[in-house]
């Protein structure tokens, strides 16, 4: 694989890209040759590939790939690696080269380092920035991760209603190159209060002579830096933006919003929705150690221990049922299971409903209605299935007709807990997500359990 075969647009797959960097560093303690191939080949990756391969890399092999990067790359390396990967590069620089990395990031880049750079660099960081740039740092810090002030930039172009397009045409010729997605201009008055925007193709269709205000669309999509950074990201969907200014409460341009920005906190919001169903406090590092592993871990796997000796405490009251009919050992793993799965799927549901603002408190019970009904139909349908074949299996109807009304029932208890707990969690001001997965197993486990072997104790024994 050559070096231009890893170059930005190819196809080639992550765990190519992986295996070629691990095979060249092995081999390259002794061999200079293969030291100078593995430089050109890092040296050929867009940043954000090589932010992929260091995830990918056990830490040991990481660092020594990361100490072959040109420092003149590591900014824009450290901003696309995820968090917890980070900071294993961090800690493995020192002060020098802390600063020669984050010295040519613009602030609002910058702002999304300085939580996780060392103290002893900060002062130094801050006292390289000029006047406006630590302004900038220090706006973007003042909001928290969920707003929009965070992920703003400050790379825009301006320009006034009362020029002429042939002027306006003229100012950008002096840029050695627009900011990136510049999709159009900001117009604003003398007093920076934002009165319009003028898309780039409008500026290339119409005449030269035509003022800036006769041609700019003057009703603009603006967001304020408070406003919450998923509501934007859901408005860029909506109305196809690739930019959008950001205004203060006198409606004066402060700065603009990016889809790059709002592409990058879709995936996260995924990312943590799917770790905080699971249980995980945080994003992991695959090759984290041992101990770090364990300390975002335990805390949901003490609670599902917990509701597992709840499941099995559930099962040892019909020891004797069991000990009398042992087909029911067999057939209520079933029971349980199916609940599970039905009550993932309503809990998966309604959280993205309610990401998306589309779940009122009026609309509650009606979404119950509906998912009782789902789940009386799949459960006599899918129950009936399952009695069917266990009647056949066992040659008992009554143990089939107790497995199609346990099915029932345990689908129904999944679908109403499906809805009740991301909305009591959301009425407890928690994470509609967090814990769900192991939360709907552990109802669906203990009620699938219990449904099914006190219907079979009071029918079939």
């Amino acid at each position: 694989m050559t070096e231009a075969e890893l170059r930005p647009g190819h196809t080639t797959r992550l765990h190519e890209r992986v295996e070629r960097v691990q095979d060249l560093l092995e081999r390259s303690h002794d061999d200079p040759a293969v030291q100078a191939e593995l430089q050109k080949v890092l040296d050929g990756l867009h940043p954000a590939d090589i932010a992929n391969v260091l995830e990918a890399l056990p830490l040991v092999e990481r660092l020594d790939a990361w100490q072959r990067v040109k420092a003149d790359r590591d900014g824009d390396i450290l901003l696309e690696v995820t968090d917890s990967v980070r900071e294993s590069l961090i800690a493995d620089m020192d002060d020098r080269e802390i600063l020669a990395a984050v010295e040519d990031l613009d602030p609002d880049e910058l702002a999304d380092l300085v939580d996780e750079l060392p103290t002893s660099v900060l002062p130094e960081v801050m006292a390289n920035l000029d006047a406006e740039e630590r302004r900038r740092v220090q706006s973007a810090l003042s909001y928290s991760d969920d707003q929009v002030g965070a992920l703003m930039d400050f790379e825009m172009v301006t320009i006034r209603e009362d020029v002429s397009l042939e002027v306006v045409l003229r100012y950008l010729r002096r840029f050695d190159e627009l900011p990136a997605q510049t999709d159009k201009l900001f117009v604003v008055n003398s007093a920076h209060v934002m009165v319009g925007v003028l898309p780039l193709h409008w500026l290339l269709v119409n005449h030269p002579e035509r003022m800036v205000h006769e041609v700019m669309a003057p009703d603009v999509n603006t967001f304020r830096p408070e406003d919450d950074a998923y509501d934007v990201a859901q408005a860029f969907e909506r109305y196809d933006l690739v930019t959008a200014p950001v205004v203060d409460e006198n409606h004066r341009l402060v700065g603009r919003i990016a889809v790059d920005a709002m592409v990058d906190l879709i995936r996260e919001e995924g990312e943590a929705e799917a770790l905080s169903r699971a249980g995980l406090r945080e994003e992991e590092d695959i090759f984290a150690s041992v101990w770090r592993s364990v300390r975002n871990r335990w805390a949901w796997l003490a609670i599902n221990l917990v509701t597992a000796f709840v499941a099995s405490r559930v099962i040892g009251l019909f020891e004797h049922s069991i000990e009398k009919l042992v087909a029911l050992a067999a057939l209520m793993p079933i029971v349980a299971g199916i609940g599970g799965n039905s009550g993932n799927q309503t809990i998966t549901m309604i959280v993205r409903a309610m990401a998306l603002e589309q779940l009122g408190v009026s609309s509650v019970r009606r979404l119950w209605r509906k998912e009782l009904g789902v789940a009386l139909v799949n459960g006599l349908v899918w129950g009936g299935v399952i009695g069917v074949v266990a009647w056949l299996l066992y040659d008992n109807m009554a143990l089939g007709l107790v497995m199609t009304a346990a099915m029932t029932l345990n689908l129904l208890l999944a679908a109403f807990m499906g809805v009740a707990i991301p909305m009591v969690m959301t009425w407890f001001g928690r994470d509609p997500a967090l814990g769900s997965s192991v939360l709907i197993t552990a109802t669906t486990d203990s009620g699938g359990f219990f449904i099914f072997l006190g219907l079979a104790t009071l029918f079939l024994l």
